[in-house]
């Protein structure tokens, strides 16, 4: 088993703990990984995008002149694709990117990641993250003591103060136990988390 230092939210080392390998030491599957976030960013895709085809534009039902005696080139609708305001050539129609994965593969990815960060020293655990108020400030007083820049913080339930206080603050994102991805992961440089968010992911994914 890995073990970390605990540190409080001043900076200062309180102790250490114990991280279960099944969670934050398994062995790292990039391939996982990357499926992971290909999926992710894939299912984000709203897939709305709309153009018309020649066949869908209003008008164009007549020949615009006869085929042979004008001078003019033979044309067969005014809505053909090389006319102003003609139909587009291959339009884009709506689709669905919905990318799936097993999830035993999800796990398998997180877990991934997760270990990742403990084998590059970019996991901080902190024994506790309470703020008394709203204030930007003391978050971002918190995250310099712990040498966190471009981070991720999870906390192991929904922290009014904790979102509202690091929403404002640039490359910093706020998540917990539930709502942490794969891609939020991989995406920034540290990853903050509670003692009590460390349990939950344990009890979760373990």
């Amino acid at each position: 088993m890995a073990n970390v230092t605990v540190y409080n939210m001043e900076g200062n080392e309180v102790g250490t703990m114990e991280l279960n390998d099944a969670v934050f030491g398994v062995e790292i599957n990039e391939h996982l990984v990357h499926l992971a976030v290909v999926r992710q960013l894939a299912n984000n895709r709203q897939g709305t995008q709309k153009a018309k085809t020649r066949s869908e534009v209003s008008g164009g039902g007549r020949k615009p002149w006869r085929q042979k005696g004008t001078g003019h080139a033979r044309q067969g609708s005014i809505r053909a694709p090389q006319w102003t305001g003609g139909g587009v050539v291959f339009a884009p129609v709506p689709r669905d990117y919905e990318v799936k994965m097993n999830k035993k593969e999800r796990r398998a990815a997180l877990a991934s990641a997760l270990t990742s960060k403990v084998q590059d020293n970019k996991l901080v655990v902190v024994d506790s993250l309470a703020l008394a108020e709203v204030k930007t400030k003391e978050m971002q007083k918190v995250l310099t003591n712990l040498k966190a820049d471009k981070a991720l913080v999870i906390t192991a339930a929904d922290d009014k103060n904790v979102v509202l206080s690091a929403r404002n603050i640039a490359d910093v994102q706020t998540a917990t136990v539930s709502t942490m991805n794969v891609y939020d992961v991989m995406k920034h440089n540290t990853v903050v988390v509670t003692k009590d968010a460390v349990a939950s992911i344990e009890e979760v994914y373990a």
